[in-house]
């Protein structure tokens, strides 16, 4: 089953688990440290939430949609290629607690996607680089073809 993620940088981490529980009825399925992620099956999507600056508005961090296999990320790579799409490919990727392989993209208005995998739990929020508008996302990346291509992270 794929499903929809959506991850969002907010100032108060406690206050955001506590509404997204009341609104999804259901706790997170994942929370470290400035972490947190709701796994939904109704509807299919993985909140994630991610400790950003106090006093600041909640923004978008990145989008993304998570798939069951290591095979689909590199078909969805092959399909964006063919599409003429830049895209930054990452391997075993170690970031927001999770250990993964994805393919980033950024749309129209710099909005970053990615689709990936998430194949095991890692100690560690990770390493970041730069996905977002903003340049301080916490699953981060910029495709190829842009200003500059980092190794990063993503939220699993």
């Amino acid at each position: 089953m794929s499903r929809a993620q959506l991850a969002l940088r907010v100032s108060d981490l406690e206050a955001s688990i506590t509404f997204y529980s009341k609104l999804f009825g259901t706790e997170p399925a994942k929370r470290r440290e400035g972490y947190a992620n709701f796994a939904l099956t109704e509807p299919p999507l993985k909140l994630v939430l991610i400790e950003g600056e106090p006093g600041q508005d909640t923004r978008l961090d990145h989008l993304g949609v998570e798939v069951e296999s290591t095979g689909q990320v590199d078909a969805a790579t092959t399909r964006l290629k063919d599409a003429g799409l830049a895209t930054f490919e990452e391997s075993d990727t170690s970031c927001c607690y999770a250990l993964q392989d994805k393919v980033w993209v950024h749309g129209p208005g710099r909005e970053p996607w990615e689709v990936y995998v998430v194949k095991a739990d890692a100690d560690t929020l990770g390493k970041s680089a730069d996905v977002t508008a903003t340049g301080d996302g916490c699953c981060t990346s910029r495709p190829s073809g842009t200003a500059s291509a980092a190794a990063g992270c993503s939220c699993g």
